[in-house]
């Protein structure tokens, strides 16, 4: 039998998958948070490093929330779908960057801090310029980037230990599992829970948005007790 035009159209494309209910909106309620948080911090915190550094955690935390709620709650036209996919892409590599800034500028002596620094904010850049290049990259290749780039700190363990103490290395270290495990879960689309309401990527964001918690105390702590030690030479 031949279709008449009173047939009903189904050569069109099939509508997109609905997105968990929950979508975005862990990201959109930690967004006000780290910006009150970063502003209150960068005032008490002493001028120099100190200050410098949380600075640099709280924009980049602040980017990274704000954006990915603006990404992730709303229907946007393909363009600016896209569009904000770049930047919530490339704000990982910021994130991670940021999360690296406080924590070498307070803790490491100035020549190990400067390399360290310049290495991450150097991966970081290339990051983000690859995520606008290719925003649609698979995962498979982003995420092992990603990881590579947030474990870079494992060659400064012992000096970050010694001047940071096990309270606040512990901090560090359980905020870089839980971006991980984060990580994993974003690449291998599992565990999937609720795929209505909190699905894998509800449970990738709840994962960071923990990280950020750990690594938000480590920073106010080395930030208002004058935990710094960068000026000393490497």
């Amino acid at each position: 039998m031949t279709a008449t035009s009173g047939d009903p159209d189904h050569s069109g494309p099939s509508p997109p998958p609905l997105r968990p209910l929950l979508r975005g909106w862990l990201h959109a309620g930690t967004f006000p948070v780290a910006l009150t948080a970063g502003v209150v911090l960068s005032i008490l915190a002493p001028e120099g490093r100190a200050r410098t550094g949380v600075i640099v955690f709280s924009v980049t935390a602040t980017l990274l929330f704000g954006t990915s709620a603006l990404y992730h709650r709303f229907a946007w036209s393909e363009r600016i779908h896209l569009l904000l996919k770049r930047f919530d892409h490339a704000n990982i590599f910021l994130i991670i960057a940021g999360s690296y800034t406080p924590f070498a500028l307070c803790l490491l002596p100035t020549d190990q801090a400067r390399t360290l620094l310049i290495t991450v904010w150097s991966g970081a850049a290339a990051g983000v310029v690859f995520k606008m290049v290719w925003p649609t990259a698979p995962r498979w290749l982003s995420t092992p980037i990603y990881v590579a780039l947030g474990w870079v700190a494992v060659f400064y363990f012992p000096p970050l230990l010694h001047s940071g103490g096990p309270a606040v290395m512990s901090l560090i270290v359980a905020g870089g599992i839980l971006y991980t495990v984060g990580a994993v879960v974003y690449g291998t689309k599992r565990p999937d829970p609720a795929p209505r309401w909190f699905g894998f990527h509800e449970v990738f964001h709840a994962c960071t948005v923990a990280a950020f918690v750990l690594h938000s105390v480590a920073v106010s702590v080395i930030s208002l007790t004058g935990s710094v030690v960068a000026t000393i030479p490497g």
